[in-house]
């Protein structure tokens, strides 16, 4: 559609949800490394020819500082297994300690609770 907007449906991608706890007066350096350890890890890994995951996408709540809500929107649940390889994970972990050496807690994990089953099934965005 030309109207301004784009709908799609039917799409069934696998969606990672992970909420942490930091400081709020770290939320930014977790912002930083998080970025430069994780999401370009993961996205940049070995032997890959693209991107494994659509989107990432980081919220905020002001009502809990120091609240992460991190949303990954990726392509297959094979690409998301691949990128979740042990090796893989302990040393971008490894990695991501080394740089942000602060207290973090994962809150929750929602694709476990859910045992991987939340997927995106339909978007509605603007498209100006």
């Amino acid at each position: 559609m030309s109207d301004g907007f784009r709908y799609t449906s039917d799409e069934r991608l696998p969606v990672e949800v992970l909420v942490f706890d930091v400081a709020p007066e770290h939320v930014a350096e977790f912002l930083t490394v998080d970025h430069e350890v994780w999401t370009l890890g993961e996205a940049f890994i070995d032997g890959a020819d693209h991107i494994p995951f659509l989107s990432k996408e980081v919220w905020l709540d002001d009502a809990h500082p120091g609240r992460i809500t991190l949303t990954f929107v990726w392509e297959s649940l094979d690409s998301w297994q691949q990128v979740g390889e042990t090796t893989l994970q302990e040393a971008l972990q490894a990695r991501f300690d080394e740089r942000f050496t602060h207290p973090v807690t994962l809150v929750r994990a929602y694709h476990e609770d859910s045992n991987y089953g939340i997927h995106r099934w339909s978007r509605f965005e603007r498209t100006d």
